[in-house]
């Protein structure tokens, strides 16, 4: 014999009779018409090819075979009843395991104490935080949520901004005193300069070099002879001088604060570039997923300019 729902629904209707002495009792603890609770008992024996109850114009009694069956099925039906009962309880409790798919500079940017307070407080949650190049597929690999730069690529994806970060055009003072400091962005394209680009992991291409003061922007097509797809790498050949480099605000401030690098254009200062967290579904959104959310609102806060996550 196959199990189905059908099956299943029957040992929920034979359950349902035995405790309450009736077939009236049974419909109304399920909600049934008593009619519906006839046909399902008489599917079930049907399927089984036993009967499982005596009737009569007065009373009903379970068959030596129906108080077996009974007797198997309701520690069965019990489990899946707590079964059930611990998962809609886990919506509003925080455990499990969160896998989060994290862009490596991001990943460097979480403070770590913040972080050790973010398990501490939530102790029956496992963090897997990891750092991936490209997005992928986050819903097959298994992920609950993606933290990446860059505006996403159309999907099914919930996509939540989480802040826009300024760009800036930064030199090493090593270099700017070999080269001179370009006083205006078109200097760039001069031939005087070095440039170093960088590739997007996502789409392949390098990243255009974009200068935005309110209305007005500057394009600059010059390609630079260093490529590099690691923020780390690129921020390291500009320190050490080679060239000029567009890096994010977000996690910078320390290099300027050190004088390692030099804002070559404060006065073009509207070039962004968005954050964003990925996620499969709004609807029914796990405990797990909220926090982690609202942890990452207490991250990005300090470099926040009014964006903040949306839930």
């Amino acid at each position: 014999m196959s199990f189905d729902e059908r099956v299943l629904n029957g040992m929920s209707v034979l359950a349902a009779i035995a405790r309450s002495g009736s077939f009236a009792g049974a419909a109304k603890a399920l909600n049934m018409s008593q009619p519906g609770v006839s046909r399902s008992v008489a599917r079930l024996e049907a399927r089984l090819g036993l009967r499982l109850f005596e009737r009569t114009t007065r009373s009903v009694a379970l068959t030596d075979e129906g108080r077996r069956l009974y007797e198997m099925v309701i520690p069965l039906l019990d489990g899946l009843e707590a079964a059930a009962s611990s998962v809609v309880e886990g919506r509003s409790t925080v455990r499990g395991r969160l896998r989060v798919n994290v862009h490596s500079f991001f990943s460097a940017l979480i403070p770590p104490a913040k972080m050790r307070v973010f398990l501490e407080t939530f102790p029956e949650l496992t963090v897997e935080l990891i750092t991936r190049d490209k997005l992928g597929d986050i819903v097959g690999e298994g992920f609950d949520l993606a933290i990446r730069f860059g505006d996403p690529r159309e999907s099914t994806l919930i996509a939540r901004k989480l802040l826009d970060t300024r760009i800036l055009t930064v030199a090493a003072p090593s270099y700017l005193k070999r080269h001179g400091r370009p006083s205006h962005p078109s200097d760039l394209q001069s031939g005087d300069h070095t440039l170093i680009d960088f590739r997007n992991m996502e789409t392949g291409l390098r990243f255009d070099w974009e200068f935005r003061r309110g209305k007005k922007t500057i394009s600059i097509t010059m390609a630079g002879k260093l490529i590099v797809t690691d923020v780390h790498t690129m921020h390291g050949m500009c320190i050490a001088g080679y060239g000029i480099a567009q890096i994010m605000e977000l996690g910078s401030a320390a290099l300027f604060e050190k004088g390692q690098l030099i804002d070559l254009f404060p006065d073009w200062p509207d070039e962004r570039f968005p954050l964003y967290v990925l996620y499969p579904s709004r609807i029914h959104m796990p405990a797990k997923t909220r926090v982690f959310l609202d942890f990452l609102s207490s991250i990005i806060q300090p470099y926040s300019t009014g964006t903040a996550v949306s839930k």
